[in-house]
């Protein structure tokens, strides 16, 4: 305990970074994240950190693809360009919706 609280005096939270879902969140629900980095934090708990990376590796895996999406982006991007692959070979053409041809509106 310290004995000037700086931290709470200026209302800001210096180890808000250790646990980023599990803080106290604006609308009081809780974040997107939050179970995957509950889940990850549950299985490290007491292992310390060396056997933890090793053990928790899936859960950690999870966590991070759902703060980052970078699977989804990479899947995403794959699709774009498969995508782009087939009109440029004249096997697919876009709906009007999507080139920005559609019926104007009322």
């Amino acid at each position: 305990m310290p004995f000037w609280g700086l931290q709470k005096q200026l209302g800001i939270d210096v180890d808000s970074w250790l646990l980023r879902q599990s803080m106290p969140q604006p609308h009081g629900q809780a974040a997107a994240c939050h179970a995957f980095e509950r889940e990850w934090v549950e299985c490290g708990h007491g292992l310390g950190q060396t056997r933890a990376r090793r053990e928790c590796q899936l859960e950690y895996e999870d966590f991070m693809e759902c703060m980052n999406r970078a699977k989804l982006a990479k899947r995403l991007r794959t699709i774009l360009e498969q995508r782009d692959r087939m009109i440029k070979a004249g096997k697919y053409t876009p709906p009007d919706c999507h080139v920005g041809k559609e019926e104007p509106r009322p």
